[in-house]
């Protein structure tokens, strides 16, 4: 697959929370917000662009939550990871309605619904131009989606992470809670580990550092954001 110049990535890897796919409900999934993210992807496939997508659950169930209820982590972690499989079969449906090519691929093997990871045969969809959503974090409890985008990333020599989120980037706070919390444009990885912001879990941004792998934290409910990301424009933070 030939890249459009004007992209400034080859093959990206783009994380998103299983609370992406929610909308404004209280839990599971929206299939508009499901075919909105769909239509973003398209759109930056049609660059040339080899897309990656790995996502979470929190929208259906969470494991750390569900541990601090009483219940067994290990346990928590493993249902966790079956709700990530559910959403990326919803995702890869519904890029499928936007004419694009995709495969499930699973850390935990469940053939009928999805292929198991291979890691070769992973990275000749992405070259043969289809989009490859991820599944079941890493297949293995205590370790976050978020640690699973980063290994994975590495593991198809991804040229960057996107992270899609509701905020436009990294602030010195939760813009949420804090109005005069003002934004970074870029950041290192040992300053967010640092600060303790709430980026991307430890595992994952350490992961990243020794294998010097940037990481754009952009608004995913902005429509045309990842193009905007993909094409070099000034949007989001960037860790580096």
């Amino acid at each position: 697959m030939s890249s459009d110049p004007s992209s400034r990535y080859r093959r990206i890897l783009l994380k998103l929370s299983g609370e992406a796919l929610m909308g404004d409900q209280q839990f599971g999934i929206d299939p508009a917000v499901a075919a909105r993210v769909a239509g973003d992807v398209a759109e930056i496939q049609a660059l040339g662009v080899e897309v990656a997508i790995v996502i979470g659950g929190g929208n259906i169930f969470r494991g750390l939550a569900a541990s601090a209820r009483g219940m067994d982590r290990a346990t928590g972690d493993y249902m966790g990871m079956l709700a990530t499989v559910i959403n990326a079969l919803a995702l890869s449906d519904a890029l499928e309605q936007q004419g694009a090519i995709t495969r499930v691929v699973s850390a935990i093997e469940m053939r009928a619904v999805a292929e198991p990871f291979i890691r070769r045969r992973a990275m000749r969809h992405l070259e043969k131009g289809r989009v490859v959503v991820f599944a079941a974090g890493t297949g293995n409890p205590y370790f976050t989606t978020d640690t699973a985008a980063a290994l994975r990333a590495m593991e198809i020599k991804a040229d960057a992470i996107l992270k899609g989120t509701k905020v436009d980037g990294i602030y010195t706070a939760d813009p949420m809670l804090h109005p005069d919390a003002t934004k970074y444009p870029t950041i290192s990885y040992l300053q967010v580990l640092e600060r303790r912001l709430q980026v991307m879990d430890a595992t994952a941004i350490s992961l990243c550092m020794d294998n010097k792998l940037p990481i754009v934290v952009f608004n995913l409910r902005i429509p045309g954001n990842l193009r905007r990301v993909v094409t070099g424009e000034a949007i989001g933070t960037t860790v580096s």
